[in-house]
């Protein structure tokens, strides 16, 4: 493995999504009592859990391939790639987006990288990938196309 990185969401939106329930809870909580209440706590902490696992974007760049997420793309097919700041970003995911291109992105990342896709059998042009790191990422794309 050469680089694996996990962007997982923020506590802060955690909290924001689990004040939601709370108002929920409370909800069930005077309408039904205290049993439905202390239930619908319990599955919606859960539901929280699971939210805050399944949303995680899984990056990985081994000798063979990058992984994003459940999508591969085998080095040979790889192309230019580039760091994006979070001006460019903004650009290349509202006005200037390809409808076909790959995104895995998260809205809170303010930094991503730009792959190219150099295969003429797949209609996605690029992948633009959110990331903490994008010149680890771009490193270990390097070493890849070596």
């Amino acid at each position: 493995m050469r680089y694996r990185e996990v962007i997982r969401t923020p506590l802060w939106l955690l909290a924001i999504i689990y004040f939601f329930f709370l108002s929920l809870v409370i909800s069930i909580w005077a309408a039904l009592g205290n049993n439905s209440a202390l239930v619908s706590l319990v599955v919606l902490t859960l539901t929280l859990i699971a939210i805050y696992i399944k949303t995680a974007l899984i990056i990985e760049v081994d000798d063979t391939e990058i992984r994003v997420g459940p999508a591969h793309l085998q080095r040979e097919f790889l192309g230019e790639s580039f760091a994006l700041d979070n001006q460019q970003l903004r650009k290349i995911r509202t006005r200037d987006a390809d409808p076909a291109a790959h995104l895995a992105i998260r809205f809170w990342s303010p930094l991503a990288v730009q792959l190219f896709v150099n295969d003429t059998r797949d209609q996605t042009p690029y992948w633009l990938i959110s990331t903490s790191q994008p010149e680890k990422v771009l490193t270990a794309l390097k070493a890849l196309k070596i």
